[in-house]
């Protein structure tokens, strides 16, 4: 299948060489080398998540550390994937692609895959965020409707009066059903953007999710005397407290009612140059502090990151003092909005979906 074609628009192009060569000469002008901070979070948040999994088998007789140690991995998890496992697959953490690689798997001693997952997020979500079809952060799972202009059907009708049941299973359905179907459903969106996945892939795969629940669950319950119902009861609220943290943090980005879902014509183009695209498609987070910059790993300055993936998230502060002076005077769509205002708008837009109001307005 050919793939979605940008508009082509000659001034966004000389636009986007005039931002990019402010945002390289701002960056260069920054004296230290910043993602050295990255790397040593690279030694020191996988030894927390792993720590805390020690911790917790090791003091398996007091009931509440295990569980709460469990519940603190599933924190550690997602900043994890936040400040190291994001940034590894833009090869952003270290000049070696070798060593961003060994980073990236991760991934896979935590339950999810790396090979499919950089797949995901480099060929697909990066490359057409927000199009239905291609994007694979939007992947419709038959419970939630996300793209407005697809008509809700059966449950999706009621989709926000349940959407908070749903959110807190968003990890177990990564693990148990989405890796699953993205390597073996031929149907699934990420075979359109790559070729054929290697067996040895397909392999690696199940044995990292075989470890994984061994050393999760079978572990404690073999080796420290830990009741069945004890570690299936810490590893369960491990996954919700990651889902919800992780939901917290991504679902602000992009599925609002003010970013564009752009349709493709029927010759597979798109709407929007490249650059404008990015904009219509991605809003910002207003909070700006010591938190979200070094424990979120800059995910409240989202545009930046879709504009120029190749630089670290502890650049994007200027970065982003760039753009949005860039944007103002070139009339380009920037948003941002506080990240409540922003989850707010996003229930908004399941309400919207649920209601069919795209269908309505065309009428």
């Amino acid at each position: 299948m050919e793939k979605p074609i940008y508009l082509k628009d000659s001034e966004d192009a000389k636009l986007f060489n005039e931002l990019r060569k402010k945002v390289n000469q701002r960056v260069e002008a920054i004296p230290e080398n910043r993602d050295l901070y990255i790397q040593i979070k690279a030694i020191l948040l996988p030894l927390i998540y792993f720590g805390l999994y020690v911790f917790a088998i090791l003091n398996a007789e007091k009931t509440w550390v295990y569980i709460l140690s469990f519940v603190l991995m599933g924190i550690s998890l997602v900043l994890i994937y936040l400040n190291l496992i994001h940034e590894a697959a833009h090869n952003n953490i270290y000049k070696s692609k070798r060593l961003n690689n060994l980073v990236l798997q991760i991934f896979d001693f935590v339950g999810a895959n790396s090979y499919i997952w950089k797949k995901r997020h480099i060929a697909s979500h990066h490359a057409y965020p927000n199009v239905d079809g291609w994007d694979t952060d939007i992947e419709q799972s038959g419970l939630l409707l996300i793209v407005p202009w697809v008509k809700a059907k059966g449950v999706q009708k009621y989709q926000h009066f349940f959407f908070f049941l749903v959110y807190p299973l968003y990890l177990f359905n990564w693990m148990f059903i989405r890796d699953f179907r993205d390597f073996f459903d031929k149907e699934r969106v990420i075979l359109k953007t790559q070729g054929a996945i290697p067996a040895k892939e397909k392999i690696k795969m199940v044995a990292y999710k075989l470890f994984y629940f061994f050393y999760q669950i079978a572990v404690p319950v073999l080796f420290f005397k830990v009741s069945v119902g004890l570690a299936l009861g810490g590893w369960f609220l491990q996954v919700i407290a990651a889902s919800i943290f992780a939901l917290f943090v991504l679902l602000p980005l992009h599925p609002l009612p003010d970013n564009a879902f752009p349709k493709l014509d029927e010759k597979n183009g798109l709407p929007f140059s490249w650059l404008h695209h990015q904009f219509e498609v991605t809003n910002d987070l207003k909070e700006n502090n010591w938190f979200v910059r070094n424990v979120l790993g800059n995910f409240n300055f989202h545009v930046a990151h879709h504009l120029f993936p190749n630089y670290s998230y502890l650049y994007y502060n200027e970065i982003t003092e760039e753009i949005e002076e860039f944007a103002r005077e070139h009339h380009l769509a920037y948003k941002r909005f506080p990240i409540f205002t922003a989850l707010g708008k996003h229930v908004d837009l399941l309400k919207q979906n649920a209601n069919n109001a795209y269908y309505i307005l065309e009428e």
